[in-house]
């Protein structure tokens, strides 16, 4: 009775030691970085400032590739993390900015929201957003998709802002 539950035990650790590899194997980062430009104005506090859209080339089908994978066998992809850099001007931090969503879209589908934040820190140059939870396969899968944001101010924004947007994408799919 004892090798029996010996052989068990052994059974049951190779079997999840293979499945944390196959884990592995299927599970894959894209990273991507994006420069969002927000215009100076003098709107009132409180007031949703108008932000240009970000179209973004995915290039995924090469990313699938160097993964051994494709489009087609590609299961789940969400947000993993957002993270927004003021990088022009050097002394502007997001005191201006009160909360900030951040959507993707393509013209085959809906916007939805990607991460937000809605208490934004006084006096840092660099925030993390929460991503949203949505399901993003069919954007990710496409050959591009378009950022569109939406940002409430709490000080007027005297100068044009650039702030870059590096986000990383957990996508799980079945090999070749």
């Amino acid at each position: 009775m004892r090798n029996f539950l010996l052989l068990f035990a052994a059974a049951l650790l190779i079997g999840a030691a293979a499945c944390k590899k196959l884990d592995k194997i299927l599970t894959f980062t894209i990273e991507d970085s994006q420069n969002i430009r927000v215009a100076g104005s003098n709107l009132p506090f409180g007031s949703v400032i108008p932000v240009a859209p970000v179209s973004v080339t995915t290039k995924s089908e090469d990313r699938f590739r160097n993964e051994d994978t494709r489009a087609d066998l590609v299961k789940d992809v969400s947000l993993t993390k957002l993270t927004l850099t003021i990088t022009d001007p050097n002394t502007a931090n997001f005191d201006f900015l009160e909360s900030i969503t951040i959507y993707i879209s393509t013209d085959q589908n809906d916007r939805v929201p990607l991460a937000s934040l809605s208490s934004i820190p006084r006096g840092v140059r660099t925030i993390d957003l929460q991503p949203s939870g949505a399901k993003l396969d069919k954007y990710i899968k496409a050959s591009s998709y378009t950022l569109t944001t939406e940002a409430r101010i709490r000080a007027a924004v005297t100068q044009d802002i650039t702030m870059r947007a590096d986000s990383k994408f957990k996508v799980t799919a079945d090999p070749l």
